[in-house]
């Protein structure tokens, strides 16, 4: 079998190089809405409410106004949005921007948007019947992701390379790119032997039975943030309270689902799902667990980086030593950094 993911990587490279020349010196001033503040474009979830969203409703800005332009596919298709100008924010997995800024791309991470923690983390599931048990069993199976060159595969890389498995054992193991909303249903149909499940979705399907978790995040890495948002070099030099509203009612948001009861979220999301009038179902919001997010406020560290290290360098995203944490993010936006990250 032919492994997928080099290839992926260089393409990915290849187009963030090729649209960010573009869109380098094109830019123009952000739109004002009536009341004069920044508009901020970005894109959502179905049936999820992002912590823009929910900084929005809870009042925490007051210089952006939030302009929703559709719902993102994925984290490295969301900060490429960012980066070539589509949108002005865009959020992914750490390793996804480390790769895009590596690229050439005019962005800066801000703000931490999720992580992982004892009660929300990404799952790895089969069948209960499954003989896939253990890092071996993987070898020449399917295992379903979101998108390649992102969180689950460099998960399932540490997974693989922490218990034995050889560079040429782990590219027996193919991923396979699926929506999440389809990959539980994919695994109970046998049409993968594995499925990256996280969030709501992990917890409707383990609800539903007749699914074994194989491995997960947490049990890998313990606590730790997964991914930021990040904006434009240009839209925070020329917009810098903007940017600031932004972040740190972003910071703000997180704080606020950490110190809010449960049901009280849960109550929230419903409103604003309900309000927006997409035509979105809230039916999986009453599997929602914690923010998930270790740092105060989003407040962005080294070490979001620095514990992908391994996998960013044998997957050929940076050379071996030369990852340098400083030049991909900056907490000067989030008025929550004084407190520190932990």
């Amino acid at each position: 079998m032919n492994d997928p993911r080099p290839l992926a990587l260089a393409s990915s490279a290849a187009l963030v190089l090729s649209l960010g020349a573009c869109a380098i010196g094109t830019g123009s001033a952000a739109e004002r809405d009536d009341s004069g503040r920044t508009v901020l474009r970005y894109q959502g979830s179905a049936n999820a409410v992002t912590l823009p969203e929910l900084a929005a409703d809870l009042g925490y800005f007051h210089r952006i106004t939030l302009k929703w332009v559709g719902n993102t596919t994925s984290g490295p298709q969301d900060i490429q949005s960012a980066a070539t100008r589509q949108t002005d924010v865009g959020g992914a997995f750490s390793g996804a921007v480390v790769k895009l800024i590596t690229a050439g791309a005019p962005v800066k991470a801000v703000v931490n948007y999720y992580g992982s923690d004892a009660k929300s983390f990404t799952g790895f599931y089969a069948r209960a019947g499954s003989p896939v048990r253990g890092a071996r069993d993987l070898i020449g199976k399917k295992v379903a992701v979101n998108t390649l060159g992102a969180h689950s595969e460099a998960v399932i890389d540490t997974y693989l390379t922490r218990n034995g498995l050889t560079p040429a054992e782990i590219k027996k193991v193919q991923l396979v790119v699926l929506p999440p909303n389809d990959t539980e249903q994919a695994v109970r149909r046998g049409q993968v032997d594995v499925g990256s499940l996280g969030g709501v979705l992990q917890d409707r399907a383990v609800a539903g039975g007749g699914l074994r978790k194989v491995f997960d995040d947490y049990g890998l890495f313990g606590t730790f943030d997964g991914g930021q948002y990040v904006l434009r070099n240009d839209f925070t030099a020329q917009h810098p309270e903007a940017a600031k509203d932004f972040v740190t009612g972003v910071g703000k948001a997180i704080e606020w689902e950490r110190s809010t009861p449960r049901a009280q979220v849960i109550k929230r999301f419903t409103s604003i799902i309900a309000e927006r009038g997409r035509g979105e179902t809230t039916t999986n919001l009453k599997y929602w667990k914690s923010v998930g997010i270790p740092a105060r406020g989003g407040v962005v560290s080294d070490r979001d980086y620095t514990q992908w290290t391994s996998w960013l360098e044998s997957s050929g995203i940076v050379r071996k030593g030369g990852l340098q944490p400083k030049d991909l993010y900056t907490n000067e936006f989030n008025d929550l950094a004084g407190g520190g990250a932990r």
